[in-house]
């Protein structure tokens, strides 16, 4: 039987790592296809607890700010010094490769730029981008595999709607920064207002994430549950959920 879509989380916090934590940053499989979404600090000693470096299909990233991108730099490393991998296909918005920092090992990745409204393939995965409300050019992400769908913010403020990535997912992780008190201060979620778009969205199950170290995961838990109308999960790495 092919194995269905699911999501194992890499790192889930918000903005820095805190003790113990790592960045954002997730594993997507389905079949024999393994995606790493998002590639924040702390995330590639995690990837390989479940996946070798050489079965990595593909790399996703979200956005330029370096807790959702910068351990593919430890990738190209790995890749071009230590395991002697090329042509690894990278998926991101422009702007990000420049930022790399480790000379003739970038030339591992089969770079390709996404925009909003574009869709690829990878494996028995499809997915498309919608361009979130954040500082810079940021994607939030839909996969379909097996007629299963997950959902991914990535960052963004309350400008953009979970709804964007269409009807019927079985699956969101939705960033929530922080509380209903600091509500449309900086482009990230609150809680609240994760829930309330998971809501709107008709979302079947919901998790969040990019949760703010100090925050009280407990606090946002309940407050998310509250406007989502049902129970909600707050993402812990390790946690594997089926779409």
């Amino acid at each position: 039987m092919t194995e269905p879509l699911s999501v194992t989380v890499l790192g889930c916090d918000g903005s820095y790592p805190g003790p113990g934590g790592a960045c954002s940053g997730y594993l997507l499989a389905s079949g024999d296809t393994r995606v790493w979404l998002d590639a924040g600090s702390g995330t590639m000693s995690n990837l390989q607890k479940y996946v070798s470096l050489e079965e990595l299909d593909a790399v996703v990233i979200s956005h330029q700010h370096p807790d959702h991108w910068s351990d593919i730099e430890h990738l190209a490393v790995a890749s071009k010094w230590v395991i002697g991998r090329t042509g690894i296909p990278v998926f991101a918005p422009d702007g990000v490769r420049s930022l790399l920092r480790v000379g003739a090992a970038v030339d591992v990745f089969d770079w390709h730029t996404v925009g909003g409204g574009d869709r690829i393939e990878v494996g028995a995965m499809a997915l498309s981008f919608s361009e979130t409300d954040h500082v810079e050019t940021t994607l939030a992400v839909r996969v379909d595999s097996g007629g299963r769908s997950v959902g991914y913010s990535a960052d963004t403020g309350s400008g953009w709607q979970l709804s964007a990535l269409g009807e019927g997912l079985h699956l969101a992780l939705c960033e929530a920064t922080f509380l209903v008190d600091k509500e449309d201060t900086i482009p990230h979620l609150s809680a609240n207002q994760a829930g309330r778009m998971a809501r709107d969205a008709a979302v079947e199950r919901l998790v969040i994430t990019h949760v703010w170290p100090r925050v009280d995961r407990e606090l946002a838990r309940a407050e998310a549950s509250a406007s989502f109308g049902g129970d909600v999960t707050v993402a812990t790495i390790g946690d594997r959920y089926q779409a």
